[in-house]
């Protein structure tokens, strides 16, 4: 049980719970003590949660403040919605005030000095505004029996002026649509402006169309943005708008979908609670349990209603034991405790309140199985397994010998444009992260050393896919887009067991052109990384290097490979063999798998040897510009020749 808690909790059931101990009562136990906690940061009408933190976002601390008021109103909605009204602590009646006082005087001032201390920002002046707007009608909504209806009319009206700019046309071509499909939702229900709102749903529905990629899959926008936004936003606020205005219709649709992405995405939860750190906005922590919950709760689920509880009382004591909730009760921006290298412009002391859907499980009655069906092993413990996601380009990766989850990146990209360690690494795992911006090298990394200065790796774009590998292409560059002209890299990862096999072509590079490949970036007493040269480096072996600070330490190391471009007309292949395990005492990763190479048709051919079984993959690697990799990729048991074309997949 954690130690570190400044709220009680129940005792842990172990009969029910034998893996994490947790019930109903102790998500119920978190959720009072979360809210309470932020009870002495209200503002005098409580129309604003300022929230300490010591940076505040871009948006101004009035908009911080409003976030967190949204945000853990959001919390106790779903507290004391789940439990048909109860409402001990009186979380409903602080709300309510709140309510009052916000909208009282809405502003366009984004600081906190103006006479009235509670006034809302309007959502015309600050965008940001339209998020919080999407948390409040959403918490409007799960309980209006107990809190809209009793509102005095001059208030629910305020309101009402306050929510209706976030029906028009989204500022940012994102998941920010699905805002106003939620606050469109809420006044559906309510009876109020149905005509605009029925359009807000419906514009935003239409535009998070164009952005599914099959499988379950979201891109997040006009790009190939693949992270946790698909289980905190769009999934979320379709799935539930559905199940809320019981639209067997488009429920069937949409979770449909969504049984799809739970069918991956509960894959990436590490058998010690973890989810995956990759991607932006990863200060919501359990938040990433918000889809799970929802299969849970619309029926739409792979998952068994034992091993749902598992996972998401497994994410939220990840957190929980390791001091991810302060001495104050507060959450801090970061991971465990604060880590700002992890954060975005737009993060702000209340945007960790956005944890708040992580509670969506307690819309589930008491006696809803999730909550009273023993629970049940996640998949990462299960078995091994590997398997592309979809369409996305990434590729899951992960052994239940020590329930530890990769995944592979070549495809996701980030939204905000910059490179951005959380989406431009080759690789990530729930026990390691990526080093922040200020590292010198960081993990993960294949870069060409030009004029003196490493490449950073420019959008990937998919370049094939096959059961156990993937692969990208991308071209170098330097930090703000610059860089050498005419140089692409084609890059594979082939996985098997807790084998990587990660190889680059380069092309169009001058001959004498150095190139690094790093490892993963490890901390004192973590998973154990391993990265042995195998074609094209110079260095025998690697050399371990420090790589700063990640999200699970201040102290990292990472082992270095070094090459040089040869003049190869059609390319110089490097080739590595890494791996990264929590087993003890694990083998060296050379003894593990052989590698061979040859040439077909003037083009690169790998042949890997999996020592576990005897198989062997071939796969044929050919310069970028002879477009996207043909179908040349299947296991073959030794001695048979190159495939010619089974078993692989292009996006």
């Amino acid at each position: 049980m954690p130690e570190r808690l400044p709220f009680p909790l129940p005792p842990e059931d172990r009969r029910l719970s034998p893996y994490t101990g947790w019930s109903r009562a102790h998500w119920e136990a978190v959720a009072d003590g979360l809210l309470c906690a932020t009870r002495r940061h209200a503002s005098p009408g409580r129309g604003l949660i300022a929230l300490p933190g010591g940076r505040p976002s871009s948006s101004g601390p009035r908009s911080d403040g409003l976030e967190g008021f949204a945000r853990t109103f959001l919390l106790a909605a779903f507290t004391v919605a789940g439990s048909g009204g109860r409402d001990p602590h009186g979380h409903l009646a602080r709300y309510a005030e709140g309510l009052a006082a916000g909208t009282r005087n809405p502003t366009g001032d984004r600081e906190s000095t103006s006479a009235d201390p509670d006034s809302w920002p309007r959502i015309d002046a600050v965008r940001q505004a339209r998020v919080e707007a999407a948390s409040l009608a959403l918490g409007l909504r799960l309980t209006r029996p107990w809190l809209w209806d009793t509102l005095d009319d001059a208030v629910r009206a305020r309101v009402v002026d306050w929510l209706l700019p976030a029906l028009g046309p989204s500022p940012v071509d994102n998941n920010w649509w699905l805002f106003g499909l939620t606050v469109g939702g809420f006044l559906c229900d309510a009876g109020i402006e149905t005509v605009r709102a029925r359009a807000a749903v419906d514009r935003a529905l239409a535009r998070i169309e164009d952005w599914y990629r099959g499988d379950g899959w979201y891109s997040d926008g006009d790009n190939r943005a693949f992270d946790h936004y698909n289980a905190w936003a769009l999934h979320f606020y379709p799935v539930l708008h559905a199940h809320l205005g019981a639209d067997r219709t488009l429920l069937a649709s949409y979770g449909d979908r969504l049984r799809a992405q739970l069918d991956d995405y509960t894959r990436l939860f590490d058998a010690n609670g973890a989810p995956l750190p990759f991607g932006r906005s990863l200060t919501y922590r359990f938040a990433a349990t918000a889809a799970p919950w929802l299969g849970a709760l619309t029926g739409h689920t792979p998952l068994a209603p034992g091993a749902v509880r598992r996972l998401a009382s497994g994410a939220l004591r990840h957190f929980l034991d390791r001091g991810a909730v302060g001495a104050d009760g507060l959450l801090p921006l970061g991971w465990y405790g604060p880590y700002a290298p992890m954060l975005q412009r737009y993060s702000g002391p209340g945007s960790p309140y956005w944890a708040a859907k992580g509670f969506l499980g307690l819309l589930l009655p008491p006696d809803h199985p999730a909550w009273t069906a023993r629970e049940a092993p996640l998949p990462a413990e299960a078995a091994d397994t590997v398997k592309p996601l979809g369409g996305t380009g990434l590729l899951l990766h992960s052994t239940a010998s020590d329930g530890l989850v990769r995944v592979h990146n070549h495809g996701s990209n980030a939204t905000l444009g910059a490179p951005d360690p959380y989406y431009a690494r080759f690789a990530y795992s729930t026990r390691t992260g990526p080093t922040g911006d200020e590292a010198a090298l960081p993990d993960n990394h294949f870069a060409l050393l030009v004029d003196g200065r490493p490449t950073t790796r420019g959008p990937a774009a998919p370049y094939g896919h096959g059961p156990d590998w993937t692969a990208s292409t991308h071209t170098p560059r330097h930090a703000h887009g610059t860089g050498p002209t005419g140089i692409r890299v084609l890059s594979l990862t082939a996985v098997h067991g807790r084998v990587e096999v990660r190889a680059h072509l380069v092309t169009g590079a001058a001959p004498g052109t150095p190139v690094r490949q790093t490892g993963w970036a490890t901390t004192p007493g973590g998973p154990t990384a391993q990265l042995h040269p195998v074609h094209g480096y110079d260095t025998p072996r690697a050399r371990p290097a420090p790589t700063g600070s990640t999200l699970f330490g201040p102290r990292t190391e990472t082992a270095v490979l070094e090459g040089t471009v040869g003049p190869d007309a059609e390319g110089t292949l490097f080739v590595a063999l890494a791996s990264l395990t929590g087993d003890p005492a694990p083998a060296p990763v050379h003894t593990l798998a052989t590698t061979r190479l040859s040439r077909h048709g003037g083009r690169h051919v790998l042949h890997l040897t999996w020592h576990d079984d005897g198989t062997t993959s071939h796969l044929l690697l050919p310069p970028p510009a002879e477009g996207r990799a043909q179908d040349r990729a299947a296991r073959r048991r030794p001695g048979q020749g190159l495939s010619g074309g089974s078993g692989s997949d292009r996006p």
